[in-house]
Parts: C-alpha cells; structure tokens; sequence
C-alpha cells in the first residue's frame, strides 16, 4: 500500500471508531485472540450472539424442562409460524401468514419448487442457471426427472451474475418457474430482484428466489415485489448455528393453489385428530410436514430481534462499507500479487462478501486457518471473505487481507 493511498483513504482504527453499529459487536461471542485472529467467514456461517448460552439454558430448564409435553399447546405448535412472522416483518418485507421455518433449505426448495411445477399443467420447463449453488442445481435435476420436466440453463457470467437479458430468450408459455439466488454464492453479485421477478410473471411463470446469501445483509421486499416463493437459511446472516432450520415464503396469493409434495402430520388440517386421509392445513402451515425442530429455532430468534433493533437499512450501510474497504484492500494487496477479484465493484450490485481469485489460493486457505484467519474457499480458485454487518470490524477485515497477502506471498 502506498503512501498515497493511506493518506486518502481512513485507516481501519478510524473507521471502527466512527461506526456507528460498533457496540453491536458486544453482543457476539469471539474467542480469544489466540484461539482466531480474524472471521472472514460471517456468509457460511455466523458468529453466536452472547445470549444464545443462557437462552438455550433456560429453554432447557423451563421451555422443555419445566414445561415437558404441555409446551405444544401451549406455544411450541405456533413456532414455525410465529418465527416465521418475525423473520418476514423484520427482514423479507413480508407481511404476517406468508413465512414458515422447519426444514433444512434442500428440502425446502424441494417442496416449492416441486409445488411450483406440479401447480401448473402445460408448462414443464424449470430455468435455473448453471452457476447457482449445487444444492439449487441437485434438487432441480432430481424433480425434472421424477416429473419429465426440462432444465433450461442460464449461462450468465459468474462475475456478473443473472440479469433479465440473459432470461429473455428463455422464458416461454412452456416455463413453469425460475430459481435464481438473490445474491450469488461464489461472487456475491445482487441480482435485480424486482425487475427479474416482473419479467418472469409476465411470462406467465412462478418465481422462486433462493435468499441465503442476501437475508439479515440486504434489506428485501418481497412482498412490493411480487414475488411468489422464497427459501433462505438462517445460520449465516441471521445466527441461527450450525444447521438452524431453513425458511419459506409463500406468497399470499400463492397459498391455495399450491400443494407441497410432502405430506406430514404437522402440516394436516387438523394434526392431533389421527384422520384417515390428508387434508392440508389453511394457509403457510400446509407447508409444513413434520415436527418442527422448535429447539433449533431459539438462537435465531434474538438475531432477527437485532437486527430490527438497528434497522435493515443500516445493516446494509455497513455491509457496503464493509466490501468497499475489503476491495481497497484487495486491490492494495492482493492483485499486485497476481489475484482477481471477481466481485461487482458496483456496490449496488454487492451482496456481502466479495471473492478473489488465485490458482494457489487453496493452499492459503490451509495456512490462514491454521494461523487462526478463517475466509472461505470456493473451488477452483475462489478465496471468500464473508463480512457480517454487526459482528465484523474494519481492523478484523484489514488483519485478515494482511494475513491472506502474507500467506500467499510465501507460497511465490
């Protein structure tokens, strides 16, 4: 780095003293020193907050073991629907009854997606594109061979991500729904979700965005946009831990037509009355099939209850700030070592984290995490850096590129 460049640009120390979300990181539990030096990682998995241990605690003591079988009639039937509330008022732009939580996202997207074609006689095209994470591409391929239906690939630039142009020439009276992600996992290019989902209803199709790289980062609005079905994670951004239970909305409008291929109890329209036959529950809780993992859903729940104490659109402020500095540092560090950043430099088109390239970027994986440095490495050459809004600060993003830029310069 310069000396030009330090002088034009605020040292990390000056930007953390001047972020205004800074106390926010109080609240998350960060190891010693010796034990991580910097979490570059927030996108795969989000740090715990401070109050998770002592709310799981006293869910055991009193939720479970105070209460015992009686806590499901008294609030625990209502749980994925009432968290599901929260998590659509708070981050999705949804109003109430139109968000469930209680599978894993691959099921999750299973049951939509498979609703979504079944829904719709005549159209037997699903149009995804070939850089969408491999569980969106998976799960597609397995329900257009159970149902007969065609896989129309976008082929998109990864750098750039899927734009209407590159659907135009796609969407027919034959698709049924498109499966897109709302911020890219590899590049974390946004997508212009509003404009997408006019497109794609205009052509008579259902749209489903997979949100588990944009929910808790970028402020979402869903329902303004008209969009009929989304599926987001909630240990990234929203805090839930390792495994936390997945989401789904469902629009409104969407509810009665459609049938999710998965029947359960919970799901049932009458669940506790062991009928012979299924008939679905009214409203989002038909897209409920089995016991929800209620225990699952408690560390999530003061995440979103963060989040709404500081405001979506704050979050995003950091989070722009956030990238921007981390590409500086990118540039500053990385490139002049051979490295490509792949990431939109529009921070309009940015989700949260930004990725950079280098042939021998996975052997430096190996050696920043041993050295307690934790980015994300996405094959083939992909190096993560994932930055949680409230949980990361400017002098942890610039020890971690010192540290990535150390590591590779030993490897040249």
């Amino acid at each position: 780095m310069n000396s030009v460049q330090q002088t034009q640009r605020p040292t990390s120390a000056e930007l953390d003293a001047v972020d205004p979300l800074a106390e926010q990181r109080e609240a998350f539990y960060t190891p010693d020193a010796g034990q991580l030096a910097a979490y570059l990682d927030g996108n795969s998995l989000g740090r715990p907050l401070k109050a998770t241990s002592a709310k799981l605690a006293s869910f055991v003591q009193d939720a479970w073991g105070s209460r015992l079988i009686r806590g499901w009639d008294e609030q625990w039937m209502d749980e994925p629907t009432r968290v599901g509330d929260r998590i659509g008022a708070v981050t999705l732009g949804a109003a109430a009854g139109q968000v469930t939580v209680g599978d894993s996202t691959s099921v999750m997207l299973y049951k939509l997606i498979r609703a979504a074609v079944d829904a719709q006689p005549g159209r037997d095209e699903i149009v995804v594109d070939r850089d969408n994470f491999p569980t969106d591409r998976f799960i597609i391929e397995g329900i257009a061979a159970e149902k007969g239906a065609t896989i129309k690939w976008v082929a998109s630039n990864p750098a750039s991500g899927v734009r209407t142009t590159d659907l135009e020439g796609l969407l027919s009276e034959r698709t049924a729904v498109v499966v897109l992600s709302h911020v890219a996992y590899r590049s974390g290019f946004l997508a212009d979700a509003e404009a997408i989902t006019t497109l794609v209803k205009d052509a008579g199709a259902l749209m489903l965005w997979d949100l588990c790289h944009s929910v808790g980062s970028v402020p979402l609005e869903l329902d303004a946009w008209g969009v009929d079905l989304a599926v987001g994670c909630t240990y990234k951004y929203l805090n839930g831990g390792p495994g936390s239970p997945a989401f789904a909305y469902v629009n409104a409008a969407q509810q009665d037509r459609l049938q999710q291929p998965i029947w359960g109890w919970m799901g049932a329209d009458n669940p506790f009355g062991m009928t012979e036959s299924y008939k679905p529950a009214e409203g989002i809780r038909r897209f409920i099939t089995g016991t929800p993992p209620v225990l699952a859903m408690q560390p999530l729940k003061d995440m979103v209850e963060l989040i709404a104490s500081v405001g979506m659109d704050a979050v995003r402020e950091k989070s722009i700030k956030l990238t921007e500095y981390a590409v500086a540092l990118a540039e500053d560090m990385l490139v002049p070592l051979g490295a490509e950043i792949v990431s939109p430099r529009n921070t309009a088109e940015r989700g949260s984290h930004i990725t950079v390239d280098h042939p021998l970027f996975g052997e430096v994986t190996q050696k920043l995490w041993e050295r307690g440095v934790i980015p994300d490495f996405r094959p083939p050459h992909g190096l993560r850096i994932g930055l949680s809004p409230l949980s990361t600060s400017y002098a942890e993003v610039e020890l971690g590129m010192i540290a990535i830029r150390d590591a590779l310069a030993e490897l040249l």
